[in-house]
């Protein structure tokens, strides 16, 4: 199994993880805002108009409407890439990572527009009577591609347990027994029986779930966030300052954060980007296909609006509580993953400038650092290292008053041996102060503000509302791959077995999924982007089309 996730780490690196990612991601959309004449901008209060229902017609075909169709496809992407996708960007990159995510979300919108319209055209009616619809129906039925949209299918269903479903049931149950106590898997077992509850009614009820849920997480969030922003509020001004001044620089260091160069900000920034709103992945097609409505541009239009409400409102005001809360740059005390400690040779410090910037080019892969990872023993007496030649960076900083435990209560004494930079030892628990990024960071952030302490449940409630309502998306996502793949009587086993999984990740491992579906994504995202482009034409023709029939109207 380690060789597997190895390999499939090592694909996605070669695939997702590479730098020409996110040129071909913004690239096209890039292409498709100048193609199209920024449709984002010219089109986004005739989107508004749609999605509140101007425009309805209960007898056009269709399984909801054009705002349920937006929640639910919302559900998908507002999720934990809104809580933890925009700490991490941060604490990767710095403050010029959101503005990365900024433009990332912008060209977004254009892409949005152009893969929803082009599914919703050629979705079909299948059997059931429920409209089916996605980027596998246009490369079947127009490009007839059915090699790509089998594969796109294929993939979508692996990301619906790899991106919807197992990392989400575990999210919440690791959140909320770090919260209040609770059992992973009473957590998963009670939220499981939900979400059953909620997917086996299909669409429809799906709909009618996200269509509550999302404005009411929505709101919860955003009022959290707010009493921490206006708690910092001369802090407000400057954290912009930071982001559009680092955009094109990368972020200097500053207190425990060691900085970030242009390109490493640049790459997290749009790789986050598309985590959070998923433009370009060909998810959100999929729900949109469900809207009432006999015009494809129409929906496309409501999906402009995606992006900007799950990036640049909801990633916005979470950056602003991170930056203008001061929490990103400063080290707090935490349990150490051993993916996040790296013991390098030499003895750093950050009052030292040279320090500093040896370490910033070996985090930031730039030539020239002189850095090197540490291979030796290390003396530890009562759980303190009391040799030196070393120094464990963790969370991409300095760590300090580091304490070696063997379990939870029993400070470690003996000979620690390392290789490679990491503890040979498996049982090796290690605290301290270091910079910490993620969930983790969000919470601590939300402490900052007029509710103290108790901001940290607001998170807390956030992501198990943000991340079921997820699970809930990929649900319908997957099933409709799986309609597309072998037809409606296969959409009950695999709703079985989503459910099923959901419960069994609370309490398991679920790290090889992840790396799988990490690639799925990756399948999804350029089969997407490859169709797309080769329809440029008919998509022009489509939108011009349309407004030449409603300005006569």
């Amino acid at each position: 199994m380690e060789g597997l996730y190895n390999f499939l780490t090592d694909l996605d690196g070669l695939l997702g993880g590479a730098f020409w990612f996110p040129y071909v991601l913004l690239g096209v959309g890039l292409f498709f805002t100048v193609y199209l004449k920024f449709p984002q901008i010219r089109f986004f209060k005739h989107a508004c108009k749609v999605v509140t229902g101007k425009f309805d017609n209960a007898a056009d075909p269709g399984d909801t409407s054009h705002f349920r169709a937006l929640t639910t496809a919302l559900s998908g992407t507002v999720g934990t890439g809104n809580i933890s996708g925009v700490a991490f960007a941060i604490f990767l990159g710095g403050p010029a990572a959101l503005f990365w995510m900024w433009a990332t979300a912008f060209l977004g919108m254009t892409t949005k527009f152009v893969e929803v319209t082009l599914s919703h055209k050629y979705r079909v009616q299948t059997e059931d009577g429920t409209m089916s619809g996605g980027p596998m129906y246009y490369m079947d039925r127009r490009l007839n591609m059915k090699w790509l949209a089998v594969a796109f299918a294929i993939a979508t269903v692996i990301s619906s347990f790899g991106t919807g479903n197992l990392p989400q049931s575990n999210g919440i149950a690791t959140s909320i027994e770090a919260t209040f106590g609770i059992e992973p898997y009473i957590v998963g077992s009670v939220l499981g029986i939900l979400l059953a509850l909620v997917i086996l009614g299909g669409i429809q009820r799906i709909a009618a779930v996200t269509a509550r849920i999302v404005p009411f997480m929505a709101l919860v969030y955003v009022i959290g966030a707010f009493a921490v922003i206006f708690a910092n509020l001369g802090n407000i001004w400057p954290s912009f300052i930071a982001v559009i001044g680092d955009a094109f620089t990368g972020s200097a260091a500053a207190g425990g954060f060691l900085g970030a160069t242009l390109a490493y900000a640049f790459n997290r920034g749009v790789n986050r980007g598309l985590f959070s709103n998923e433009a370009g992945q060909g998810s959100a097609p999929i729900a949109h296909a469900a809207a009432k409505t006999k015009e494809p541009v129409a929906e496309g239009m409501v999906s402009i609006l995606e992006p900007f409400i799950d990036t640049i409102i909801i990633c916005t005001i979470t950056g602003l509580v991170i930056l203008s809360s001061g929490v990103w740059n400063e080290k707090h005390q935490n349990e150490f993953d051993r993916s996040d400690m790296l013991f390098v040779s030499g003895q750093f410090s950050e009052s030292d400038v040279e320090s500093v910037n040896q370490l910033y080019l070996y985090l930031n892969d730039v030539e020239g650092s002189t850095v090197d990872s540490f291979t030796g023993q290390i003396s530890v007496v009562n759980g303190v290292a009391v040799s030196d030649g070393f120094t464990l960076i963790n969370s991409r900083s300095i760590a300090e008053d580091v304490i070696y435990r063997v379990s939870s209560d029993d400070l470690y004494t003996g000979t620690l041996e390392i290789v490679d930079g990491k503890p040979v030892k498996k049982d090796l628990q290690v605290a301290g102060k270091s910079l910490v990024h993620s969930a983790p960071l969000t919470a601590i952030a939300f402490t900052r503000g007029f509710f103290g302490d108790f901001g940290q449940y607001i998170v807390s409630v956030g992501l198990l509302l943000f991340a079921f309502s997820t699970a809930i998306a990929w649900s319908y996502y997957g099933d409709r791959a799986m309609t597309y793949l072998l037809g409606p009587r296969s959409v009950m086993p695999y709703r079985v077995i989503y459910v099923a999984g959901f419960i069994w990740a609370s309490f398991s491992d679920t790290t090889l999924v992840w790396a799988l579906s990490a690639v799925a994504i990756v399948v999804m995202t350029l089969s997407n982007l490859f169709g797309i482009v080769l329809l440029r034409k008919e998509m022009k023709d489509t939108v011009n089309d349309y407004w030449k029939r409603v300005s006569q109207k």
